[in-house]
């Protein structure tokens, strides 16, 4: 007989119970209002907010109705519980299994039972019984993000002494000005140091994503406007963010147009179902050879 075999049947049947660890979730966001810009708070947005609701019958007892969600909290804290019973969930805290959408679930789900005034500072491993977001939230409404300029919206009304201050001052010396363009969903605006970017979560599946701007570079239409240059694309929860770099002295609103003609070409060449030419299948080689994975 083998060594299994020889097992006591009990502890053979105890490790069968064990939960399973949550299975691996490339997009974890599909399903939720605006993905694309829960992926954009999650990787490439400094500070935002958004407010969701539970789906009826799904909130923790004593929970309130809505929850907030921040890009990052103080200490990269998973969850609060404010003294004034509002709860805040950062999803830039990282992952603790392969499925975000479990993860930030469970964060909310923590942080709502936690005590007023404290923190979550930890999580737990999410299994594969851990409920996802598209579970307990309310799918059918909606999730409107506001950017802010800064982290002030950690401390609400609340004074801080000298060390709190000083931390504040530095989240916000180092968060990127960011503006939201109108012209396309979770199109980003933002400058980093001395250079100027336009940075786009696009809402198709990474490789039909990647086949529309190639098809656009094979024929030269990758620009964004007259000098924007297309550097390269991350991966981020299954979605690409392509990365235009655009001139240092410009302002947001003046990509508005831009951008809006851009999405035309991407939605028509995302459509497209011709195979990719020669030169399409270099381009998109090319795209992938430079793309950079977040998390």
């Amino acid at each position: 007989m083998g060594k299994a075999s020889r097992r006591p049947r009990s502890e053979r049947a105890d490790r069968s119970a064990r939960p399973l660890p949550a299975p691996f979730v490339a997009r974890p966001f599909e399903g939720l209002p605006n993905e694309t810009d829960w992926v954009a708070m999650r990787e490439i947005v400094p500070a935002a907010t958004a407010t969701v609701r539970f789906a009826k019958g799904k909130a923790p007892e004593g929970a309130p109705d809505e929850v907030t969600i921040a890009t990052v909290l103080p200490l990269a804290w998973p969850g609060l519980h404010r003294e004034s019973g509002e709860v805040l969930v950062g999803i830039q805290s990282g992952n603790a299994s392969g499925d975000t959408s479990r993860d930030i679930a469970q964060a909310i789900a923590l942080a709502s039972v936690a005590e007023a005034g404290s923190p979550v500072t930890t999580l737990p491993v999410s299994m594969a019984d851990t409920p996802r977001l598209q579970d307990i939230l309310d799918t059918d409404g909606a999730f409107e993000m506001q950017l802010h300029e800064g982290f002030d919206f950690w401390v609400a009304d609340a004074d801080l002494d000298a060390d709190g201050k000083e931390s504040l001052e530095r989240a916000n010396e180092s968060a990127i000005p960011t503006v939201k363009l109108d012209a396309a969903p979770s199109a980003f605006w933002c400058r980093i140091g001395e250079r100027t970017y336009v940075r786009w979560v696009l809402p198709f599946d990474e490789d039909t994503a990647t086949g529309a701007l190639a098809r656009l570079h094979a024929a030269g239409e990758s620009h964004l406007g007259e000098d924007g240059r297309l550097l390269g694309c991350f991966r981020s929860s299954g979605l690409l963010i392509p990365v235009w770099e655009v001139d240092p002295g410009s302002a947001a609103a003046e990509f508005e147009d831009a951008v809006a003609a851009m999405k035309t070409k991407i939605d028509a060449a995302a459509a497209s179902t011709e195979p990719l030419t020669a030169a399409e299948r270099g381009a998109k080689a090319g795209l992938t050879n430079r793309q950079v994975t977040l998390r």
